[in-house]
């Protein structure tokens, strides 16, 4: 006798749940935490960013986390040391940066609209700190009226978007368009404090540097332009080139140099231009003079082509170069007097 057969539904395969739908998000993003996205992707480091935006690196993390839901995607690959960009991520920021530009912009606008004049400034920090900044109060009392806002730092601002007014720079005269005026051209001297040099024995000679300390920009900082005014540079071109001195001493920025000169650290090679009100106070004192090693970099206003004709631009430019003109005195500077750049256009880098 065959078998019975099973029941028909036996006979059926069991029904396989299926997927559940996704739906594509569509409503709009909240814009809170679109600066903080850019930082973050500028620097490919949560903790500069960070540093960057004045907030902790737990913040940020939690707000790329938010930006992150509701997008919908991931826009970081984070790994154990880095942090990269998803694709969605390097979409999103070719997108945001020119958007948030003219956002900025137009809320300048607005501002200047209400009636408070200003000027915004972009330089480096060295720069800002040992040249500029001390020199403002006797603009800021004779213009009242006008807010000044300084950017320092080392990254290149293009003004034809950036919310700066004008920039301050130094560079070859190769690497400026011809709108650029020349502020002051630059030499660099030993310095020393003092006290520093009283105690140690005269220096008559070059070689006589080799019993101080020496200070200078480290390696990781160079650029090409700063390796042709290293104390290796100097060594070469007074024939001392196995010289060894006592130390090193390095650093990252030229306003650190100086402060570590002052403090009677060891001697420096100083940029004239940063230095000439110490040695006028007599805080700094300047050894072989007639050894000073000259410099390829030019110090240069730029002002910016949307700015460069309100009034209030006009009239801190006009103060900027009367500054230079004093400045090149100083110095000793006799050419080169301040006037617009006629070499070749061109990326004008900070240092």
């Amino acid at each position: 006798m065959p078998p019975a057969l099973p029941p028909t539904s036996a006979l059926v395969p069991p029904s396989v749940p299926a997927p559940p739908i996704t739906h594509l998000r569509t409503r709009p993003v909240a814009v809170g935490h679109w600066r903080t996205f850019l930082a973050v992707a500028r620097h490919l480091n949560f903790r500069a960013a960070a540093e960057e935006l004045a907030l902790t690196q737990s913040a940020v993390s939690r707000q790329i986390q938010a930006l992150e839901d509701e997008v919908g995607l991931p826009l970081f690959l984070r790994h154990t040391r880095a942090v990269e960009l998803t694709s969605a991520g390097g979409q999103l920021q070719r997108a945001l940066v020119p958007a948030l530009e003219r956002l900025d912009a137009a809320v300048r606008q607005v501002r200047l609209a209400a009636g408070r004049r200003s000027v915004a400034i972009s330089t480096w920090a060295s720069f800002a700190s040992m040249w500029l900044i001390p020199r403002m109060e006797q603009f800021q009392r004779d213009n009242p009226d006008i807010d000044i806002r300084i950017d320092a730092g080392d990254a290149f601002v293009d003004l034809e978007t950036a919310d700066v007014d004008l920039a301050l720079r130094s560079s070859s005269p190769s690497h400026v368009g011809p709108q650029a005026q020349r502020l002051f051209g630059e030499q660099l001297a030993l310095v020393a404090s003092p006290w520093l040099l009283a105690s140690m024995a005269p220096i008559r000679q070059p070689a006589d540097v080799a019993q101080f300390t020496l200070i200078e920009v480290g390696d990781a900082h160079r650029t090409p332009y700063l390796e042709s005014i290293t104390w290796r540079r100097w060594f070469e071109l007074n024939q001392l080139g196995r010289l060894q001195p006592k130390r090193w001493l390095y650093f990252n920025y030229a306003q650190q140099i100086i402060q570590a000169a002052l403090a009677g650290q060891g001697l420096a090679l100083a940029r004239m231009p940063l230095i000439a009100e110490n040695l006028a106070r007599g805080e700094l004192v300047e050894v072989l003079p007639g050894h000073r090693l000259d410099s390829p970099l030019v110090y240069w206003l730029v002002p910016g082509p949307r700015s460069a004709q309100r009034p209030e631009v006009q009239a801190f430019c006009t103060w900027l170069l009367l500054q230079a003109q004093t400045t090149r005195l100083a110095i000793g500077e006799v050419s080169g007097a301040s006037g617009t750049n006629q070499a070749a256009s061109g990326n004008t880098r900070q240092t």
